[in-house]
C-alpha cells in the first residue's frame, strides 16, 4: 500500500502548485471534517453541520458549552498545526503542550498543557497506560525515537506509530485522543500530504488497532487503518485536481 501512496503524492506533487481556490475549497471540507469527526469520536454531539455552524461563529441550541469550545479549540489547534508546518518547526515537547493546551482552552484550564499527575484508565481498553510519575521518562524516550529511529520511517509510518506511542502514554488528565489525530496529520502535512480523516463510524477498528498496538507493540493494524485514510485523502486531492 506504501508503494501505491508514494505514487499518488508523486502524481500529486506533480501537479503543484494547485489552483487556489480548489485548494482553498479542499482545505475548508478536510478541516471541517478532521474537527467533526475528532470530536465526535470523543462523544461530542454536533453533527458535521451544527459544526460547521459554530466554526461561522453561530451558536447552536441545545448543545453544552464545552461542545461548542471542543469546535472552537480544534480549529485553533489545526491553525497552530498550519503555522508549525509552514515554518518547518521541528518537532517538540513544548509544541505538544501548546497543542494539548488549545485542545482543552476554556474547557479544562488546569488540566491545559500539564501532564497529568493521577492515574488515568482508556474506557474498553486492555491496555492501562503509565502512572503519572513515569510519564515524563516516557515523553522524552518518544521524542528521542522520533528524532532517532523515526526519522528512518515513512513518513505515514512515522505519523501513525507517533500517534499511537503518545496516546498509549496518555500524558494528559483529556483530550490526549484529539491531541494525538492532530500530532498524526502534523507529521503527514509536515511530509508533504493532505491531512487524514479518522472517521467517526471507524471508531471501533481505530480503537481496536490502537489498544493491539499498545498489548503487543504490534502496529501493522494502526498503521494500515492510517494508510487507507491517507490515500483516501490523496485520491480526493487528485480527483478535485483533475476535474480542472
Amino acid at each position: 500500500m506504501l508503494e501505491q501512496i508514494d505514487q499518488k503524492k508523486s502524481l500529486l506533487d506533480s501537479k503543484r502548485p494547485l489552483p487556489k481556490y480548489t485548494l482553498k475549497s479542499l482545505r475548508e471540507k478536510l478541516f471541517l471534517e478532521w474537527t467533526y469527526n475528532s470530536n465526535a469520536i470523543e462523544g461530542n454531539t454536533l453533527t458535521i453541520n451544527e459544526t460547521k455552524v459554530v466554526l461561522e461563529g453561530i451558536t447552536v441550541g441545545g448543545k453544552t458549552m464545552r461542545e461548542h469550545l471542543e469546535v472552537i479549540n480544534h480549529r485553533d489547534a489545526i491553525s497552530y498545526v498550519e503555522d508549525i508546518v509552514q515554518n518547518k518547526e521541528p518537532l517538540t515537547a513544548w509544541q505538544i503542550k501548546n497543542l494539548h493546551r488549545l485542545v482543552l482552552k476554556g474547557i479544562e484550564d488546569d488540566y491545559a498543557g500539564v501532564y497529568r499527575n493521577q492515574q488515568v484508565y482508556i474506557s474498553g481498553a486492555q491496555h492501562t497506560p503509565p502512572a503519572h510519575f513515569k510519564i515524563q521518562e516516557q515523553m522524552e524516550s518518544l521524542m528521542n525515537w522520533y528524532n532517532d529511529e523515526a526519522q528512518n520511517l515513512h513518513a505515514v509510518i512515522r505519523g501513525a506509530m507517533l500517534h499511537a506511542i503518545f496516546v498509549g502514554i496518555h500524558p494528559f488528565i483529556d483530550g490526549n485522543g484529539r491531541t494525538s489525530r492532530l500530532l498524526l496529520n502534523l507529521e503527514l502535512m509536515k511530509a508533504g500530504y493532505p491531512p487524514v480523516i479518522i472517521k467517526v463510524e471507524n471508531r471501533l477498528a481505530y480503537y481496536n488497532a490502537l489498544d493491539k498496538a499498545h498489548t503487543t507493540e504490534n502496529y501493522d493494524d494502526f498503521i494500515n487503518l492510517v494508510a487507507i485514510e491517507v490515500e483516501s485523502s490523496l485520491d480526493l486531492y487528485l480527483h478535485a485536481v483533475n476535474c480542472c
